[in-house]
């Protein structure tokens, strides 16, 4: 593990902290008029989800870990835990579904995700940015309405509701940017 200053600290940053591992969500760097710098950081429990907002000065010294990304293949769901496969030495790592969050419905049978590791601990799992779903419900093409950039929702085979092109029609495939849940271009 890496010391770094608390000034150093960036959003992303994975950092061991009061005996927990926590993930830095919001970095704000403060210069008061009287007083020293400090770096208000708003931390994620990569455990148990818990949220913290903690002060560092310049001066304090933090750990800061690496985790270890390996490629999984999704192989099913039971019971709220998702079902992982190491694809080298087929191993299976169980997390639980909360971690994805709204990004759950995306998740596809034989989907390859990459799951980090503390150790040999999984904590966090994260989809491919882009993922390929099928139109199941929308409005239907009104000519001559193409030219304008007017967006109408849609349903997808996975019961998300996305925003697409006036262009597309139902049973269409289209690739979904699972970040920001926006509709990408056609497959």
């Amino acid at each position: 593990m890496a010391k770094i200053n608390g000034n150093e600290i960036r959003p992303g940053n994975i950092l061991e902290h009061d005996g927990g591992l926590w993930a830095a969500v919001k970095v704000n760097h403060v210069k008061p008029g009287k007083g020293g710098a400090f770096a208000q950081v708003e931390l994620k429990n990569l455990r148990d989800g818990r949220k913290l907002n903690e002060r560092f000065r310049s001066e304090d010294k933090v750990d800061q870990v690496r985790l270890d990304q390996k490629d999984q293949q999704f192989l099913y769901e039971t019971d709220g835990r998702l079902v992982f496969m190491d694809s080298e030495t087929y191993e299976q790592v169980e997390l639980d579904a909360e971690l994805l969050g709204d990004r759950r419905p995306f998740l596809q049978d034989g989907m390859t995700a990459t799951v980090e590791y503390f150790g040999e601990e999984a904590l966090t799992v994260s989809l491919p940015q882009k993922v390929t779903c099928k139109v199941v419900e929308t409005e239907p093409v009104v000519k001559g309405q193409t030219a304008t950039s007017s967006y109408k929702p849609a349903i997808l085979d996975n019961g998300v509701r996305v925003m697409v092109p006036p262009f597309i029609g139902t049973d269409e495939l289209i690739i979904v940017n699972t970040e920001l849940f926006e509709y990408s271009e056609r497959a």
